[in-house]
């Protein structure tokens, strides 16, 4: 399983992002690698399709889903319905994970 955590530098919800992913990582008992990548310039965020920080993506899928968003740029990134609206939603992370286990298990 490849886990990617996207973010650009002094993101404040970055920390909090990261941490909510170590514990689904736990809860599900899945152990696998995190690759942590600074978002450092508006070229790379248009390459690596850059949402906002921070990002998580599991086996290259955003954990929100995909979107027909065409603009990409180093920014911050809210996720709705959330207390931190900077850090996605611990189920969010959870499903995703198990989605990506029901995958690479067919």
């Amino acid at each position: 399983m490849k886990i990617e955590i996207l973010y650009v530098l002094d993101c404040p919800h970055y920390p909090a992002a990261l941490a909510e992913l170590k514990n689904a990582l736990a809860a599900e008992r899945i152990s696998a690698p995190i690759s942590e990548l600074l978002v450092a310039n508006p070229r790379m965020a248009e390459a690596l399709k850059f949402r906002g920080s921070p990002t998580i993506r599991i086996n290259g899928r955003d954990i929100a889903g995909e979107s027909e968003a065409q603009h990409f740029a180093v920014s911050c990134r809210l996720y709705p319905g959330e207390k931190l609206p900077g850090v996605p939603p611990a189920e969010m992370i959870h499903r995703a994970l198990r989605e990506a286990i029901r995958g690479e298990k067919q």
